[in-house]
């Protein structure tokens, strides 16, 4: 840069002759120490006799034509004039705006040429005077400084109006290089600070992790970005698919592929600050230019909505006139016909299936020294739809889960003795502490439309029968070999919808439908969330649709079991269309025919009144099962089953003689056995019968009803096994 200042220089030197020359007739040589501060007669006169719009002095002896080019001496500034297609004029505006940020002698030259000691930094008309021959080349040369010229619109060059003249006509505008192009044409290559807060700039790495892209995909992509620039084409790449489906990775080696850097736009992060979108865009496209990199828009999806058009459509404006690579991500199907100026090519990314997930999981466990038995690695494959970056998290968290237990179980003195003790390669990490980890990776946004249930209960918690059992067992079997059943035998190119394992629990109310829920989802190893259906359906048009297609996109993404809790209230039969409120009633219930279709997790719906269920709904159930009323004999079995062993039960509490006598469902067993636990708790400290029937008459009140056999109790062996 500093050879191509002796261009200046000359041009300079030129100019400086000229205002000797025009200066030589001056009176005294005290009037020209005033120069700037003082107009003499004779001054006046030469202004007056000469040309209007006349250059004041110029380099230029014929025509501007002949102006040298100050890229010849500097490589950047031919980079300039290729990418943003720069005359020779306009390189020499640039290096008069630049020449005062390296060298202060310019202000006091430029002070001089312009007659005014106050005006250190060039204008617009002294660049004009300068560079043109004539008044004529003078007047056709403003249009470099027009609001759409190659150097305003880019952001290259700012005018700064001139504080004392308000408004100041365009000539008395002052020049000032954009900081981003001083630092590029300085060599100080660093993130401007303008853009610090959403972009990064990166260096791939020479053999960075494996790309969910082939090497022929990407050289082709990288083929047809290098065509389209030859032939003046703008061309962006869409990478479409999910968060996690490995975009980054692919657009990393493709930066890598292409001898690039690669600078990521964090989009949702840049528009939830202030700024103009215009500048802020022109500012990224600018810096990938002079980085030389590869430009990355992630979250494209965030700009698509409403409240962004106006974003959306600047990055598509200012793309439009980006001749390098540019690539965008999101996960919402994108028109080629967005932008007519810009061509876009879609890759689609899918998550990892079955096999990819194994393979990272095994690939992740060994990187962290962690061994697994293989039927775990295919059950956390299976359950868990994740990307890598999740599994990597779930490993490490269990990890660091595994070191606090140890370090927890190891005594103070013995920690601080050896610190090997607490090592994390010492350290076994249970396939338990996985499980916990996975579901912590997994993104819960369902807190405002369900309540998340910690399932307590496992298969011998559960008094059924064997046929019912056996179904529960069959859901967790389908739920488990998913991935055989679609993946290796094919069947999932055989079906397009209802891959989901939906199951349907009727019974009358305390027949251990949630109960069920939870043994599944224990079993399983995965979260239960239960839907408030209160928060689901709207009277508002439009509104129920809405929650239920976040609840399924959102139950997707967290890897959990759905319990719909009395379902029929949401899942009821179709009406005749009376009125416009039968005919939306009807409305949401097809939309949520398509919902439970489209779904392919796990979700259970109960209902006490499954003579209310819609029929085309329960056609599409997996599996059902009917809750029966519990005989004695599984009313004998819950009250054993329902006392903890710490709990102090009396010699005279006799379970057969319950169940004959108490002809309740398990959920109400359930609840006179813990209000009989109170009753002995403040009482005696040992449950005994007069608590369990005084429990059992609150009950029964609470149903209506009353409990007039109390008395059948009395007999039996005693000894609370029967």
């Amino acid at each position: 840069m500093l050879s191509a200042l002796s261009v200046l220089d000359q041009l300079l030197a030129s100019a400086l002759s000229c205002v000797r020359e025009t200066s030589a007739t001056e009176e005294t040589a005290a009037v020209e120490q005033l120069r700037g501060l003082y107009l003499t007669h004779d001054s006046v006169e030469r202004l007056l006799a000469r040309e209007p719009g006349a250059p004041a002095f110029s380099s230029v002896k014929n025509t501007d034509e002949d102006l040298p080019d100050p890229s010849r001496a500097d490589a950047r500034l031919r980079r300039l004039a290729d990418a943003y297609g720069l005359s020779v004029f306009d390189l020499n505006v640039l290096l008069i705006a630049l020449a005062p940020e390296l060298d202060r002698r310019y202000e006091q030259l430029y002070a001089y040429l312009q007659d005014d000691i106050t005006r250190r930094r060039p204008t617009v008309d002294m660049a004009l005077s300068l560079l043109c021959a004539g008044a004529r080349a003078k007047l056709a040369r403003r249009a470099h400084f027009a609001p759409d010229s190659a150097l305003l619109r880019h952001g290259l060059l700012h005018l700064i109006p001139d504080a004392e003249q308000q408004p100041a006509p365009l000539i008395a505008h002052g020049l000032k290089l954009d900081e981003q192009l001083i630092r590029f044409l300085t060599g100080h290559e660093c993130l401007d600070a303008r853009l610090a807060p959403f972009c990064r700039l990166v260096k791939p790495t020479a053999q960075g992790a494996q790309s969910s892209l082939d090497a022929d995909t990407r050289h082709a992509l990288l083929e047809l970005a290098a065509s389209a620039r030859e032939s003046g084409e703008r061309l962006s790449v869409y990478f479409q698919g999910q968060a996690g489906t490995g975009k980054r990775r692919a657009v990393e080696s493709l930066a890598r592929d292409a001898g690039a850097r690669l600078l990521a736009v964090d989009l949702p992060r840049m528009v939830s600050g202030a700024g103009e979108y215009n500048s802020l865009f022109r500012l990224v496209l600018n810096e990938a230019r002079f980085d030389e990199a590869v430009a990355y828009f992630d979250g494209l999806d965030t700009l698509r909505r409403e409240e962004h058009a106006v974003a959306y459509q600047s990055l598509l404006e200012a793309l439009g006139e980006f001749e390098g690579l540019s690539i965008l991500a999101g996960a919402q199907t994108l028109s080629a016909e967005s932008h007519p100026a810009l061509k876009i090519i879609t890759v689609p990314f899918a998550p990892p299936d079955f096999a990819e997930r194994r393979a990272l999981w095994l690939e992740c466990l060994s990187v962290e020294g962690v061994r697994l038995n293989e039927s775990d690695v295919d059950a956390l494959a299976a359950r868990f739809r994740f990307s890598r970056r999740q599994i990597t998290g779930a490993v490490c968290d269990a990890k660091m889960k595994a070191r606090l237990r140890h370090a927890s179980s190891t005594s103070s003195s013995v920690a601080s003795s050896s610190s090997s003790n607490v090592r994390s390669e010492s350290q076994p990490v249970s396939a338990q502490e996985l499980f916990a980890a996975a579901r912590a990776q997994s993104r819960h946004n369902l807190s405002s439309l369900a309540s998340k249930i910690e399932p307590k209960y496992a298969w011998d918690d559960i008094q059924l029968p064997e046929d019912q059992l056996e179904q529960l067992r069959e859901i967790c079997a389908q739920a488990e070999c998913r991935h055989i059943v679609y993946g290796e035998w094919g069947f999932g190119r055989k079906m397009t919808a209802g891959r989901g394992v939906v199951a349907l629990f009727t019974g009358p109310p305390g027949t251990g439908k949630t109960m069920a829920a939870e043994v599944i989802a224990n079993e399983l190893r995965l979260d239960l969330f239960k839907i408030d259906l209160s928060q689901i359906v709207s009277k508002y048009i439009g509104e129920t649709e809405k929650n239920l297609d976040r609840i399924f996109r959102e139950a997707h993404r967290s890897n959990a079991v759905l319990f719909f809790d009395e379902a029929d209230a949401l899942f009821g039969k179709r009406s005749e269309v009376k009125d416009a409120h039968d005919r939306f009633a009807n409305i949401e219930i097809g939309y949520l025919l398509q919902k439970i279709e489209e779904f392919d997790g796990i979700a259970v719906l109960a209902t006490n009144l499954r003579q209310n269920m819609d029929e085309a709904f329960v056609r599409r159930m997996r599996v059902i099962v009917e809750f029966p009323f519990p005989d004695e004999e599984y009313r004998r079995r819950i009250w054993k089953s329902v006392f903890p062993a710490e709990a102090p039960l009396g010699e005279d509490v006799e379970f057969g003689a319950l169940a004959r006598t108490i002809r309740l469902s398990g959920g109400h067993i359930k609840n006179i056995a813990l209000a009989s636990a109170f009753y002995a708790a403040s009482d005696g400290r040992v449950i005994r019968t007069p608590h369990l029937m005084r429990a059992a008459r609150r009950e029964y009140q609470k149903l209506g009803r009353k409990l007039n056999d109390a008395d059948s109790l009395s007999g039996g062996d005693g000894a609370n096994t029967a």
